[in-house]
Protein backbone atom coordinates (compact mmCIF):
# COMPACT_ATOMS: atom_id res chain seq x y z
CA UNK A 1 0.00 0.00 0.00
CA UNK A 2 0.98 3.60 -0.70
CA UNK A 3 0.37 6.37 1.71
CA UNK A 4 1.42 10.03 1.64
CA UNK A 5 0.20 13.19 3.98
CA UNK A 6 -0.94 16.06 1.98
CA UNK A 7 -2.01 19.00 3.70
CA UNK A 8 -4.96 19.59 4.99
CA UNK A 9 -7.65 21.92 3.71
CA UNK A 10 -11.13 21.95 5.50
CA UNK A 11 -13.28 22.24 2.45
CA UNK A 12 -12.77 19.23 -0.18
CA UNK A 13 -14.50 21.09 -2.74
CA UNK A 14 -11.25 23.26 -4.03
CA UNK A 15 -9.47 20.13 -4.45
CA UNK A 16 -12.09 17.60 -6.29
CA UNK A 17 -12.53 20.85 -8.76
CA UNK A 18 -9.09 20.06 -10.33
CA UNK A 19 -11.43 16.94 -11.79
CA UNK A 20 -14.28 18.04 -12.27
CA UNK A 21 -14.70 18.13 -15.66
CA UNK A 22 -12.88 14.60 -16.39
CA UNK A 23 -15.39 11.91 -16.89
CA UNK A 24 -15.06 9.19 -14.29
CA UNK A 25 -14.39 11.44 -11.44
CA UNK A 26 -16.13 10.87 -8.34
CA UNK A 27 -16.49 12.69 -4.70
CA UNK A 28 -17.88 11.14 -2.41
CA UNK A 29 -18.59 14.03 0.22
CA UNK A 30 -19.15 14.18 3.68
CA UNK A 31 -20.27 18.24 3.38
CA UNK A 32 -17.63 19.32 6.10
CA UNK A 33 -17.08 21.83 7.55
CA UNK A 34 -21.01 23.05 7.12
CA UNK A 35 -21.91 19.53 8.59
CA UNK A 36 -21.53 17.83 12.09
CA UNK A 37 -22.31 14.30 10.73
CA UNK A 38 -19.74 13.72 8.40
CA UNK A 39 -16.13 12.36 8.49
CA UNK A 40 -14.21 11.22 5.37
CA UNK A 41 -14.59 12.97 1.79
CA UNK A 42 -13.16 10.68 -1.11
CA UNK A 43 -11.87 11.40 -4.37
CA UNK A 44 -10.59 9.85 -7.56
CA UNK A 45 -10.12 9.92 -10.91
CA UNK A 46 -8.97 8.43 -13.94
CA UNK A 47 -9.91 4.83 -12.77
CA UNK A 48 -7.99 1.74 -14.09
CA UNK A 49 -10.96 -0.23 -15.10
CA UNK A 50 -14.90 0.60 -15.60
CA UNK A 51 -17.73 -1.84 -15.30
CA UNK A 52 -21.23 -0.33 -17.18
CA UNK A 53 -23.68 -2.64 -17.12
CA UNK A 54 -26.92 -1.76 -19.46
CA UNK A 55 -29.51 -4.62 -19.31
CA UNK A 56 -28.35 -7.92 -19.69
CA UNK A 57 -25.11 -7.16 -20.45
CA UNK A 58 -21.73 -5.42 -18.65
CA UNK A 59 -19.18 -3.76 -20.21
CA UNK A 60 -15.67 -4.16 -19.05
CA UNK A 61 -13.32 -0.98 -19.92
CA UNK A 62 -9.42 -1.58 -19.39
CA UNK A 63 -6.06 -0.95 -20.40
CA UNK A 64 -6.51 -4.42 -22.00
CA UNK A 65 -9.28 -3.85 -23.94
CA UNK A 66 -13.32 -4.39 -23.46
CA UNK A 67 -15.33 -7.07 -23.28
CA UNK A 68 -18.85 -7.95 -22.96
CA UNK A 69 -20.23 -10.13 -20.09
CA UNK A 70 -24.01 -11.16 -19.56
CA UNK A 71 -22.56 -12.32 -15.86
CA UNK A 72 -24.19 -10.82 -12.61
CA UNK A 73 -22.52 -7.57 -12.15
CA UNK A 74 -22.25 -8.30 -8.82
CA UNK A 75 -19.99 -10.92 -9.65
CA UNK A 76 -17.96 -9.43 -11.99
CA UNK A 77 -17.46 -6.11 -9.92
CA UNK A 78 -16.52 -9.38 -6.86
CA UNK A 79 -13.88 -10.35 -9.59
CA UNK A 80 -12.54 -7.15 -10.93
CA UNK A 81 -11.34 -6.26 -7.05
CA UNK A 82 -9.84 -10.15 -6.42
CA UNK A 83 -8.71 -11.33 -3.13
CA UNK A 84 -9.50 -8.91 0.05
CA UNK A 85 -6.24 -7.05 0.68
CA UNK A 86 -5.41 -6.22 4.41
CA UNK A 87 -6.92 -3.17 5.65
CA UNK A 88 -5.26 0.29 6.00
CA UNK A 89 -5.63 3.06 8.90
CA UNK A 90 -8.02 4.96 6.41
CA UNK A 91 -11.21 3.54 5.40
CA UNK A 92 -10.47 3.59 1.42
CA UNK A 93 -7.16 2.52 0.33
CA UNK A 94 -7.95 1.62 -3.33
CA UNK A 95 -11.51 -0.07 -5.17
CA UNK A 96 -14.81 0.43 -6.75
CA UNK A 97 -16.77 3.71 -6.76
CA UNK A 98 -19.81 4.69 -8.26
CA UNK A 99 -23.56 3.56 -8.05
CA UNK A 100 -25.83 1.19 -8.56
CA UNK A 101 -29.25 2.33 -9.70
CA UNK A 102 -32.58 1.27 -8.31
CA UNK A 103 -33.19 -0.67 -12.02
CA UNK A 104 -30.52 -2.64 -11.02
CA UNK A 105 -32.82 -4.88 -9.19
CA UNK A 106 -33.94 -6.46 -12.38
CA UNK A 107 -31.08 -8.08 -12.66
CA UNK A 108 -31.84 -10.09 -9.19
CA UNK A 109 -35.70 -10.03 -8.93
CA UNK A 110 -38.78 -10.20 -11.65
CA UNK A 111 -40.02 -6.92 -11.61
CA UNK A 112 -42.53 -6.30 -14.23
CA UNK A 113 -41.84 -3.95 -16.68
CA UNK A 114 -44.61 -1.21 -17.41
CA UNK A 115 -42.48 2.41 -16.72
CA UNK A 116 -40.55 4.16 -19.55
CA UNK A 117 -37.46 4.41 -19.97
CA UNK A 118 -36.46 8.10 -21.23
CA UNK A 119 -32.70 8.60 -19.90
CA UNK A 120 -30.73 5.53 -21.03
CA UNK A 121 -28.98 5.52 -17.59
CA UNK A 122 -27.05 2.27 -17.16
CA UNK A 123 -28.15 0.07 -14.45
CA UNK A 124 -24.96 0.33 -12.61
CA UNK A 125 -21.63 2.10 -13.54
CA UNK A 126 -18.22 1.63 -11.56
CA UNK A 127 -14.74 2.89 -11.31
CA UNK A 128 -11.64 0.43 -10.38
CA UNK A 129 -9.16 2.62 -8.70
CA UNK A 130 -6.39 2.02 -7.94
CA UNK A 131 -5.89 5.39 -5.70
CA UNK A 132 -7.52 8.13 -3.82
CA UNK A 133 -7.60 11.40 -1.33
CA UNK A 134 -9.06 10.62 1.84
CA UNK A 135 -9.51 13.44 3.45
CA UNK A 136 -10.41 12.44 7.58
CA UNK A 137 -11.76 16.15 8.81
CA UNK A 138 -11.95 15.05 12.36
CA UNK A 139 -8.20 14.53 12.36
CA UNK A 140 -7.70 17.07 9.98
CA UNK A 141 -5.07 15.18 7.95
CA UNK A 142 -5.73 14.26 4.16
CA UNK A 143 -3.76 11.81 2.12
CA UNK A 144 -2.75 10.37 -0.99
CA UNK A 145 -3.63 6.36 -0.85
CA UNK A 146 -3.87 3.35 -3.36
CA UNK A 147 -2.18 0.03 -4.57
CA UNK A 148 1.03 -0.03 -6.05
CA UNK A 149 1.40 -2.11 -8.90
CA UNK A 150 3.88 -1.02 -12.38
CA UNK A 151 1.12 0.98 -13.60
CA UNK A 152 1.18 3.09 -10.81
CA UNK A 153 4.95 4.14 -9.78
CA UNK A 154 5.56 6.73 -12.06
CA UNK A 155 2.11 8.28 -11.48
CA UNK A 156 2.43 9.05 -7.83
CA UNK A 157 5.26 11.95 -7.56
CA UNK A 158 3.11 13.30 -10.12
CA UNK A 159 0.02 13.17 -8.28
CA UNK A 160 1.34 14.29 -4.66
CA UNK A 161 3.19 17.59 -6.55
CA UNK A 162 -0.28 18.52 -8.12
CA UNK A 163 -2.16 18.57 -4.50
CA UNK A 164 0.40 20.19 -2.66
CA UNK A 165 0.25 22.71 -4.98
CA UNK A 166 -3.28 23.38 -5.40
CA UNK A 167 -4.88 25.95 -7.34
CA UNK A 168 -8.66 25.43 -7.67
CA UNK A 169 -10.75 25.61 -10.54
CA UNK A 170 -13.48 27.65 -10.55
CA UNK A 171 -17.03 26.36 -12.02
CA UNK A 172 -18.60 27.27 -15.18
CA UNK A 173 -21.72 28.68 -15.56
CA UNK A 174 -25.64 26.80 -14.87
CA UNK A 175 -28.53 27.61 -16.53
CA UNK A 176 -32.19 26.34 -16.45
CA UNK A 177 -34.38 26.83 -19.42
CA UNK A 178 -37.87 26.00 -18.27
CA UNK A 179 -39.54 26.06 -15.00
CA UNK A 180 -39.23 22.43 -12.55
CA UNK A 181 -42.18 20.23 -14.06
CA UNK A 182 -43.35 17.38 -11.78
CA UNK A 183 -44.36 14.19 -14.02
CA UNK A 184 -47.62 13.84 -11.99
CA UNK A 185 -50.10 16.65 -10.78
CA UNK A 186 -52.42 16.21 -7.38
CA UNK A 187 -55.33 14.74 -9.05
CA UNK A 188 -52.89 11.87 -10.49
CA UNK A 189 -50.87 11.66 -6.89
CA UNK A 190 -54.06 10.83 -5.57
CA UNK A 191 -55.23 8.63 -7.58
CA UNK A 192 -52.09 6.47 -7.27
CA UNK A 193 -52.23 7.19 -3.29
CA UNK A 194 -55.66 5.30 -3.47
CA UNK A 195 -54.70 2.71 -5.48
CA UNK A 196 -52.00 1.83 -2.97
CA UNK A 197 -54.50 2.07 -0.32
CA UNK A 198 -56.49 -0.73 -2.06
CA UNK A 199 -53.51 -2.78 -2.12
CA UNK A 200 -52.95 -2.68 1.43
CA UNK A 201 -56.37 -3.06 2.38
CA UNK A 202 -55.88 -6.36 0.40
CA UNK A 203 -53.66 -7.54 2.25
CA UNK A 204 -51.22 -7.19 -0.71
CA UNK A 205 -48.40 -4.87 1.30
CA UNK A 206 -48.10 -3.16 4.30
CA UNK A 207 -46.17 0.09 2.74
CA UNK A 208 -45.37 1.01 -0.53
CA UNK A 209 -43.08 3.68 -0.98
CA UNK A 210 -44.17 6.35 -3.93
CA UNK A 211 -42.52 8.88 -5.40
CA UNK A 212 -42.93 11.64 -8.17
CA UNK A 213 -40.14 13.31 -11.15
CA UNK A 214 -39.14 16.89 -11.14
CA UNK A 215 -37.32 18.22 -14.34
CA UNK A 216 -36.32 20.86 -16.22
CA UNK A 217 -33.97 22.08 -18.94
CA UNK A 218 -30.93 22.84 -18.32
CA UNK A 219 -27.69 23.42 -19.63
CA UNK A 220 -23.82 24.16 -18.56
CA UNK A 221 -21.61 22.88 -15.08
CA UNK A 222 -23.40 21.14 -13.22
CA UNK A 223 -20.47 21.41 -10.64
CA UNK A 224 -21.61 24.94 -9.96
CA UNK A 225 -24.63 23.35 -8.95
CA UNK A 226 -23.60 21.09 -6.47
CA UNK A 227 -20.87 23.77 -4.91
CA UNK A 228 -24.28 25.23 -4.04
CA UNK A 229 -26.14 22.15 -3.04
CA UNK A 230 -23.14 21.06 -0.61
CA UNK A 231 -24.00 24.79 0.88
CA UNK A 232 -27.56 25.00 1.26
CA UNK A 233 -28.30 21.15 2.01
CA UNK A 234 -25.03 19.61 3.65
CA UNK A 235 -25.19 16.12 3.90
CA UNK A 236 -23.07 13.21 5.25
CA UNK A 237 -23.53 10.99 1.93
CA UNK A 238 -22.93 13.53 -0.29
CA UNK A 239 -21.69 12.56 -4.07
CA UNK A 240 -20.63 14.24 -7.34
CA UNK A 241 -19.85 11.61 -9.95
CA UNK A 242 -18.99 12.75 -13.32
CA UNK A 243 -19.81 10.73 -16.18
CA UNK A 244 -19.20 11.00 -19.97
CA UNK A 245 -23.00 11.43 -20.79
CA UNK A 246 -24.25 12.24 -17.72
CA UNK A 247 -23.84 13.72 -14.20
CA UNK A 248 -24.90 12.65 -10.75
CA UNK A 249 -25.38 15.23 -7.83
CA UNK A 250 -26.38 13.83 -4.39
CA UNK A 251 -27.05 15.43 -0.85
CA UNK A 252 -28.36 11.97 0.41
CA UNK A 253 -28.51 11.85 4.77
CA UNK A 254 -29.16 8.06 4.50
CA UNK A 255 -26.72 5.76 5.06
CA UNK A 256 -27.40 2.22 3.25
CA UNK A 257 -24.75 -0.58 4.26
CA UNK A 258 -21.44 0.10 5.96
CA UNK A 259 -18.69 -2.62 6.10
CA UNK A 260 -15.24 -1.93 8.35
CA UNK A 261 -13.82 -5.41 9.67
CA UNK A 262 -16.62 -7.37 9.20
CA UNK A 263 -19.08 -4.89 11.31
CA UNK A 264 -22.23 -4.32 9.42
CA UNK A 265 -24.59 -1.14 9.76
CA UNK A 266 -27.57 0.39 8.06
CA UNK A 267 -29.66 3.11 8.72
CA UNK A 268 -33.10 3.19 7.47
CA UNK A 269 -35.16 6.47 7.13
CA UNK A 270 -38.75 6.24 7.90
CA UNK A 271 -40.37 9.66 8.97
CA UNK A 272 -39.84 12.98 7.98
CA UNK A 273 -40.48 16.81 9.25
CA UNK A 274 -39.77 19.97 7.84
CA UNK A 275 -37.35 22.02 9.73
CA UNK A 276 -39.55 24.78 11.50
CA UNK A 277 -38.70 28.92 10.61
CA UNK A 278 -38.01 29.79 14.53
CA UNK A 279 -36.45 27.85 17.10
CA UNK A 280 -39.75 26.97 19.02
CA UNK A 281 -41.46 25.87 15.78
CA UNK A 282 -38.28 23.20 15.10
CA UNK A 283 -38.08 21.76 18.64
CA UNK A 284 -42.49 21.37 18.19
CA UNK A 285 -41.48 19.78 15.11
CA UNK A 286 -38.59 17.01 16.46
CA UNK A 287 -41.53 16.53 19.44
CA UNK A 288 -43.78 15.42 16.99
CA UNK A 289 -41.87 13.60 14.49
CA UNK A 290 -40.47 11.65 17.68
CA UNK A 291 -43.54 10.93 19.11
CA UNK A 292 -45.57 9.63 16.21
CA UNK A 293 -47.60 6.37 16.21
CA UNK A 294 -47.65 6.16 12.56
CA UNK A 295 -44.13 7.26 12.21
CA UNK A 296 -42.90 4.50 14.79
CA UNK A 297 -44.82 1.95 12.89
CA UNK A 298 -44.01 2.59 9.70
CA UNK A 299 -39.66 2.77 10.42
CA UNK A 300 -40.57 -0.44 12.35
CA UNK A 301 -41.67 -2.23 9.21
CA UNK A 302 -38.32 -1.28 7.33
CA UNK A 303 -35.96 -1.90 10.53
CA UNK A 304 -37.80 -5.50 10.29
CA UNK A 305 -37.09 -5.76 6.84
CA UNK A 306 -33.87 -4.93 6.91
CA UNK A 307 -33.35 -7.32 9.85
CA UNK A 308 -34.10 -10.08 7.05
CA UNK A 309 -31.88 -8.82 4.36
CA UNK A 310 -29.28 -8.51 6.46
CA UNK A 311 -29.68 -11.84 8.08
CA UNK A 312 -28.88 -13.77 4.78
CA UNK A 313 -25.36 -12.68 5.01
CA UNK A 314 -24.63 -12.10 8.30
CA UNK A 315 -23.21 -14.49 11.27
CA UNK A 316 -26.28 -16.32 12.92
CA UNK A 317 -27.73 -14.66 15.73
CA UNK A 318 -25.90 -11.42 14.87
CA UNK A 319 -28.06 -8.84 13.75
CA UNK A 320 -29.48 -6.45 16.66
CA UNK A 321 -31.27 -3.60 16.54
CA UNK A 322 -28.92 -1.04 18.88
CA UNK A 323 -31.02 2.37 18.39
CA UNK A 324 -34.62 2.67 17.26
CA UNK A 325 -36.46 6.33 16.59
CA UNK A 326 -33.92 8.74 16.86
CA UNK A 327 -34.03 12.12 15.18
CA UNK A 328 -31.47 13.45 13.12
CA UNK A 329 -32.08 17.01 11.92
CA UNK A 330 -30.81 18.05 8.69
CA UNK A 331 -30.55 21.31 7.02
CA UNK A 332 -34.16 21.12 5.58
CA UNK A 333 -35.62 18.10 7.11
CA UNK A 334 -35.86 16.06 10.57
CA UNK A 335 -35.93 12.28 10.10
CA UNK A 336 -36.60 9.57 12.25
CA UNK A 337 -33.94 7.05 11.80
CA UNK A 338 -33.07 4.00 13.64
CA UNK A 339 -29.80 1.37 13.42
CA UNK A 340 -29.54 -2.15 12.52
CA UNK A 341 -25.72 -3.63 12.82
CA UNK A 342 -24.85 -7.61 12.41
CA UNK A 343 -21.53 -9.01 11.96
CA UNK A 344 -20.74 -10.59 8.15
CA UNK A 345 -19.95 -14.07 7.28
CA UNK A 346 -16.49 -14.74 6.73
CA UNK A 347 -17.67 -17.35 3.96
CA UNK A 348 -19.36 -13.55 2.44
CA UNK A 349 -18.19 -10.31 1.05
CA UNK A 350 -19.31 -6.92 1.40
CA UNK A 351 -20.82 -7.30 -2.08
CA UNK A 352 -22.81 -10.03 -1.35
CA UNK A 353 -24.21 -8.09 1.96
CA UNK A 354 -25.19 -5.19 -1.03
CA UNK A 355 -26.78 -8.03 -3.43
CA UNK A 356 -28.98 -9.72 -0.91
CA UNK A 357 -29.85 -6.41 0.66
CA UNK A 358 -30.49 -4.74 -2.69
CA UNK A 359 -32.13 -2.28 -3.22
CA UNK A 360 -32.75 -0.98 0.46
CA UNK A 361 -36.37 -1.56 1.57
CA UNK A 362 -36.49 1.93 2.74
CA UNK A 363 -36.99 3.46 -0.11
CA UNK A 364 -39.28 0.12 -1.71
CA UNK A 365 -41.90 -0.92 1.25
CA UNK A 366 -42.72 -4.09 2.72
CA UNK A 367 -42.80 -7.13 1.58
CA UNK A 368 -40.44 -5.89 -0.66
CA UNK A 369 -41.23 -7.59 -3.74
CA UNK A 370 -44.77 -6.66 -3.99
CA UNK A 371 -43.99 -3.17 -3.48
CA UNK A 372 -41.60 -3.13 -6.15
CA UNK A 373 -44.16 -4.43 -8.61
CA UNK A 374 -46.93 -1.88 -7.26
CA UNK A 375 -44.19 0.74 -7.60
CA UNK A 376 -43.75 -0.55 -11.40
CA UNK A 377 -46.71 -0.13 -11.75
CA UNK A 378 -47.81 3.53 -10.49
CA UNK A 379 -44.84 5.25 -11.47
CA UNK A 380 -44.70 6.11 -14.96
CA UNK A 381 -40.79 6.47 -15.41
CA UNK A 382 -37.97 4.28 -14.44
CA UNK A 383 -35.97 5.64 -11.22
CA UNK A 384 -32.87 5.29 -12.86
CA UNK A 385 -29.98 6.32 -9.82
CA UNK A 386 -32.75 7.19 -7.90
CA UNK A 387 -33.34 5.03 -4.78
CA UNK A 388 -30.40 3.23 -5.52
CA UNK A 389 -26.68 3.42 -3.87
CA UNK A 390 -23.64 5.51 -4.42
CA UNK A 391 -20.56 4.63 -2.32
CA UNK A 392 -17.34 2.55 -2.00
CA UNK A 393 -16.05 -1.20 -1.64
CA UNK A 394 -12.27 -1.19 -0.97
CA UNK A 395 -9.60 -3.52 -2.16
CA UNK A 396 -9.69 -4.89 1.63
CA UNK A 397 -13.50 -5.50 1.80
CA UNK A 398 -14.77 -2.05 3.26
CA UNK A 399 -17.49 -0.69 1.91
CA UNK A 400 -19.89 2.34 2.41
CA UNK A 401 -23.07 3.35 0.43
CA UNK A 402 -25.86 5.87 0.75
CA UNK A 403 -29.23 5.49 -0.10
CA UNK A 404 -29.45 7.60 -3.66
CA UNK A 405 -32.16 9.85 -2.12
CA UNK A 406 -31.71 14.02 -2.68
CA UNK A 407 -30.20 13.01 -6.01
CA UNK A 408 -30.17 15.01 -9.26
CA UNK A 409 -28.78 13.56 -12.49
CA UNK A 410 -28.14 16.09 -15.33
CA UNK A 411 -28.15 14.15 -18.55
CA UNK A 412 -28.45 15.81 -21.93
CA UNK A 413 -30.18 18.67 -21.62
CA UNK A 414 -32.03 18.50 -18.74
CA UNK A 415 -32.35 17.63 -14.84
CA UNK A 416 -34.69 15.45 -12.97
CA UNK A 417 -34.41 14.47 -9.56
CA UNK A 418 -37.39 12.87 -7.14
CA UNK A 419 -38.99 12.97 -3.87
CA UNK A 420 -41.55 10.32 -2.42
CA UNK A 421 -42.19 9.01 1.01
CA UNK A 422 -43.94 5.38 1.89
CA UNK A 423 -47.34 5.31 2.25
CA UNK A 424 -49.35 2.94 5.30
CA UNK A 425 -52.96 2.44 5.85
CA UNK A 426 -53.35 5.73 8.34
CA UNK A 427 -51.30 7.54 5.86
CA UNK A 428 -53.24 11.02 4.22
CA UNK A 429 -52.41 12.04 0.51
CA UNK A 430 -52.65 15.65 1.08
CA UNK A 431 -49.80 15.36 3.53
CA UNK A 432 -48.11 12.81 2.05
CA UNK A 433 -47.84 14.70 -1.11
CA UNK A 434 -46.40 17.73 0.83
CA UNK A 435 -44.03 15.57 2.16
CA UNK A 436 -42.46 15.03 -1.19
CA UNK A 437 -42.44 18.95 -1.36
CA UNK A 438 -40.92 19.16 1.89
CA UNK A 439 -37.93 16.84 1.40
CA UNK A 440 -37.63 18.36 -3.20
CA UNK A 441 -37.44 21.87 -1.26
CA UNK A 442 -33.50 22.00 -0.94
CA UNK A 443 -33.33 20.65 -4.57
CA UNK A 444 -35.87 23.15 -5.79
CA UNK A 445 -33.86 26.12 -4.08
CA UNK A 446 -31.22 25.22 -5.38
CA UNK A 447 -31.90 25.10 -8.94
CA UNK A 448 -34.40 28.26 -8.75
CA UNK A 449 -31.16 29.85 -8.57
CA UNK A 450 -30.25 28.82 -12.17
CA UNK A 451 -33.93 29.74 -13.63
CA UNK A 452 -33.65 32.15 -16.79
CA UNK A 453 -37.97 32.56 -16.97
CA UNK A 454 -39.37 32.20 -13.73
CA UNK A 455 -39.63 30.40 -10.58
CA UNK A 456 -42.45 28.61 -10.50
CA UNK A 457 -42.90 24.58 -9.59
CA UNK A 458 -45.39 23.20 -11.84
CA UNK A 459 -47.34 19.82 -11.09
Amino acid sequence: MFIAELPYREDSAGLFSLWSQTPWSVFLDSARPNSQLGRYDILATRPRMTLVTKGNVTEIRSREGIRLSPEDPFLLLKHALGEPIESAAVPFCGGAIDYFSYDLARRLEKIPAFTSEVDAIPEMAVGIYDWAVVVDHQARQSFLVGKENPATEGFWREMKETLVSLRPRMPGGFYLHTSIQSNMNWHEYQQSFERIQHYIREGDCYQVNFAQRFSARASGDPWRAYTDLRQINPAPFGAFLRHPQMTILSSSPERFLKVREGRVETKPIKGTRPRGRMPEEDFYLVEALSESIKDRAENLMIVDLLRNDLSKTCQLGSVKVPHLFEVESFASVHHLVSTVTGELDPANHALDLLRGCFPGGSITGAPKIRAMEIIEELETLRRGVYCGSIGYIGYDGTMDTNIAIRTMVHSGNNIHFWAGGGIVSDSIAQREYQESFDKASSLIQVLSRYQLATNRVGG
